[in-house]
């Protein structure tokens, strides 16, 4: 499936997406991704660093789950696909070149491989907070006054 541009700006400002896989005995994995980024229109991608849980499951089930929300608009999306693990060639100097783009300063020698999630559905995730008739604003207002209290600026 074709992601949509709000989908690639949110993947895009946000950078962290949860990555749900699941375990060879059948139990959910959930692991934080702070690389994650639009490999291209089709495609998600993120690094493999320390994820040899994530790696050894995808070997097991390819299929995945990665949900990308803004903590404070407190809405995103749900991205379902298979993934492709990679460890050298064209995949891999792509990804880079991408990372490269968003400022990553990620070495080669960090990577233990790159994961590619063909995106076969995706869906939007919205809070209940806007259920009632919140608005954008009042719910940034909300989460940034609760952000705020838990890390003061100055």
């Amino acid at each position: 499936m074709r992601l949509t541009d709000d989908m690639q700006r949110v993947v895009r400002e946000q950078r962290l997406g949860f990555v749900a896989t699941v375990t060879p005995d059948g139990r959910p994995n959930l692991s934080p991704k702070g690389t994650t980024a639009v490999l291209d229109e089709e495609h998600l991608m993120f690094v493999d660093i320390a994820s040899p849980g994530t790696i050894a499951n995808l070997a097991v089930n390819p299929h995945v789950e990665i949900n990308v929300v803004d903590p404070i608009v407190r809405t995103g999306y749900r991205f379902r696909g298979t993934a492709s693990v990679h460890v050298d060639g064209e995949v891999v100097e792509r990804a880079f070149a991408v990372l490269r783009e968003l400022g990553s300063t990620l070495t080669r020698e960090r990577a233990r491989s790159i994961v590619v999630v063909d995106v076969e559905d995706a869906a939007r995730l919205v809070s209940p907070a806007y259920d009632l008739g919140a608005t954008e604003a009042d719910v940034t207002a909300r989460w940034l006054l609760h952000h705020n209290a838990l890390h003061p600026p100055g």
